[in-house]
């Protein structure tokens, strides 16, 4: 459990206002169908979850509990810092085809590639030694931020503060990843 949830929490409030929820809501104008659409967003989260879980578990056997924690402030830092960044809807949202499925799998699994969140689940499995819970944690964390998008569409910037959230949120992963990297560095 341990595993399971800091991803699950991590993964939730990076997503707010990031190019996963902007892609759904892109993918929600065009196919409407909130149900096929949030199969592929688990599918495309779950992918990205593993594929960050895998090579976090790769990094654990070779460095140091004090070098891992670190890493896992450092992605805690960048998770915070990026939150600070208001994101566009990336340009291959508009250009996705296929079923509502598939074309969500596909929009999440690029949108996911590389961001704040892939990073801090690598950095969670290294840390756990374990790729299934940061991965199914971090895969949770993104569909529960996806479903308000999937069934809001370009709605939700007017029924939530997105704004708001991804600034606060970005506060919080500078907070807990500034604890994390004094921790490891044992200054305090």
């Amino acid at each position: 459990m341990e595993a399971l949830l800091p991803p699950f929490i991590a993964a939730i409030l990076a997503e707010w206002g990031d190019k996963t929820q902007l892609v759904v809501i892109a993918l929600a104008v065009r196919y409407a169908r909130p149900g096929p659409l949030l199969i592929g967003v688990a599918l495309g989260a779950l992918a990205s979850g593993l594929f960050a879980g895998f090579a976090g578990t790769l990094v654990h056997g070779t460095v140091t509990l004090r070098a891992l924690s670190l890493l896992l402030g450092v992605a805690l830092i960048f998770a915070g810092a990026a939150g600070f960044i208001a994101r566009k809807t990336p340009a291959y949202a508009a250009t996705l085809a296929g079923p509502a499925t598939f074309a969500a799998a596909l929009g999440v699994f690029l949108a996911e590639f590389g961001d704040r969140t892939q990073f801090v689940t690598f950095a969670f499995a290294a840390q756990y030694d374990s790729a299934f819970f940061p991965a199914f944690g971090a895969a949770a964390g993104v569909f529960a931020a996806s479903v308000p998008a999937a069934l809001l569409g370009p709605k939700l910037h007017a029924a939530v503060p997105i704004r708001a959230l991804r600034i606060g949120g970005g506060c919080l992963f500078l907070i807990a990843g500034v604890i994390v990297a004094l921790n490891a560095l044992r200054l305090v």
